[in-house]
């Protein structure tokens, strides 16, 4: 046995019976990758986006809010695809309803 051996595998002749090309258990590896890939990414990402879509069905005036951006206010006017937020007496911000992050419980606001 010489080093050269030990870098180039040997070849050998294939067994007679067995088919040529790559079977089932070839494509076995990249299924249970994408499998393993969908429950670990896909489907969780897909549940979260469902979560949030159901919290701005439920938006309503004076629900207290917390943007994206991180500004809180309560919510004064809503439209179809934008939802004013009132953050102080007086000051009135206009963002898109995707932006509202979180819908806060009641008195939080008020509390801080």
């Amino acid at each position: 046995m010489s080093l050269l051996d030990l870098l180039i595998p040997t070849a050998h002749a294939q067994a007679a019976g067995t088919p040529a090309g790559p079977g089932f258990s070839s494509l076995l590896l990249p299924i249970v990758l994408v499998g393993v890939m969908y429950f670990l990414m896909i489907r969780p990402q897909m549940k979260r986006a469902k979560e949030h879509k159901a919290m701005l069905d439920k938006l309503s005036r004076g629900d207290e809010v917390l943007t994206s951006g991180g500004i809180a206010g309560v919510v004064t006017d809503m439209g179809d695809n934008f939802v004013t937020v009132e953050i102080t007496d007086g000051v009135r911000v206009r963002v898109q309803r995707a932006a509202i992050a979180n819908v806060l419980p009641k008195g939080t606001l008020k509390a801080a």
